[in-house]
């Protein structure tokens, strides 16, 4: 009796440790952005976290040159201006990492 129950033990601590290492096939991260897909309502208003340093190197990262004039706004957007393609145009970046051109 008591080698049943001692295996019977043994035999669910080791199925529920192979249980618990199934992985799941699911992959949909709805929280982290997706660099290749762009918001449409961009730029977002929020709380923005982004140093100037790292405002201007996310739009530099976005393939603009000559990032200056950044300036923290009341809806939480970096604005400034950038060249990109040689021709000088207002840029923005919000709390979400999205650099539009505006």
């Amino acid at each position: 009796m008591k080698t049943t129950i001692i295996a019977a033990a043994l035999l669910s601590a080791f199925s529920l440790h192979a249980y618990a290492q199934t992985a799941t096939t699911e992959g949909e991260t709805p929280a982290v952005t997706t660099p290749e897909s762009t918001n449409a309502t961009a730029p977002v208003e929020g709380a923005n976290s982004f140093t100037e340093a790292q405002a201007k190197d996310r739009i530099a990262q976005a393939g603009f040159t000559a990032v200056s004039a950044l300036k923290l706004d009341e809806q939480g957007v970096w604005r400034g201006t950038a060249t990109k393609d040689g021709k000088s145009t207002p840029v923005g970046l919000d709390y979400q990492g999205n650099v539009v051109t505006q």
